[in-house]
């Protein structure tokens, strides 16, 4: 990576298709403890921490997220992963989005999670300036507590306290720095509206029924943009839906990657169908059938 180490996790088979996780804003990798167990049956998961979060280095604390696709791509290119299913929630889902952009034949498919295509806006900016200096006025406590509030349904405060809890664990683990530093970079965001009616790979669309940080109309904006896109709200559930209503969120997930897979598989075998027929009309090169065993490979 640029200047600095990050730290992932790399569960599941090696041969299976891949899938990176991307967290959310001010959190880690082991936010996704509960989708890595269900999806490691199937696929090969990486989660990684974002720089300036969890276990990776802080560095400077100068980030933009230009730098953050940076390092994931830079993970990807370690791992020797060519090609890769890949998910963001929130802040993952502002990088997802730009590697897209920058990076579109890396990724097979895209799930989009509580997160919007569109730039901050002034009042956000200023916002999240606000937050940059409660942080050094008050410390990361005071910051989380606030954080939590704006991030879960109410609902979430009665029937899951312990959730509100490792969330706050998560966010004081974390450097000031660091969350300083992404706070700027989120700041400093392009819009990536532009890439959405680009996108030709699936793509579902996810978002807590209570999301008031990225909520329903952003979701919905994203999915009216992005060719043949699939929206799913998630029930019970705010802005931190795979930890407010797990059970759901992981239904649509494996439901969508299964079906994308055997869509794609279905393809596959129709290539290798007509590329034999073709073959014994016309002849052919066995290398033809290595090009097709080659594609089912692929993630």
């Amino acid at each position: 990576m640029k200047s600095g180490n990050i730290y992932f996790v790399d569960q599941g088979s090696r041969q299976a298709a891949p899938i990176v996780l991307i967290h959310a804003f001010p959190l880690n990798h082991t936010m996704w403890n509960s989708q890595i167990s269900i999806l490691s049956e199937k696929y090969r998961v990486i989660a990684y921490d974002i720089r300036g979060h969890g276990e990776s280095d802080v560095g400077d604390g100068q980030y933009t997220i230009e730098l953050f696709v940076d390092d994931m791509i830079a993970l990807l290119d370690h791992l020797k992963i060519k090609k890769t299913n890949l998910c963001g929630l929130s802040m993952g889902g502002y990088i997802a989005l730009r590697a897209l952009e920058r990076h579109p034949e890396r990724f097979s498919a895209l799930v989009l999670s509580d997160t919007q295509s569109e730039a901050d806006s002034d009042e956000a900016k200023v916002k999240r300036s606000g937050a940059i200096q409660l942080i050094k006025e008050k410390g990361l406590a005071a910051f989380a507590e606030g954080f939590v509030k704006s991030a879960f349904a109410p609902a979430t405060f009665t029937d899951n306290p312990e959730v509100i809890q490792a969330v706050k664990e998560m966010i004081l683990k974390n450097s000031p720095l660091g969350i300083c530093g992404a706070l700027l970079a989120m700041a400093t965001r392009t819009d990536t509206t532009a890439v959405l009616n680009k996108t030709k790979i699936p793509t579902l669309i996810l978002v807590g029924e209570k999301d008031q940080i990225t909520p329903l109309s952003a979701a919905t904006s994203m999915k009216e943009n992005i060719p043949n896109a699939q929206l799913h709200v998630i029930s019970c559930a705010g802005h931190l839906s795979h930890l407010e209503n797990p059970t759901e969120f992981n239904r649509r997930l494996l439901v969508f990657l299964e079906g994308k897979h055997k869509e794609r598989q279905k393809d596959i075998d129709e290539d290798i169908k007509e590329g034999k027929e073709r073959m014994d009309t016309e002849g052919g090169s066995p290398n033809e059938e290595n090009k097709y065993h080659d594609l089912g490979g692929e993630a």
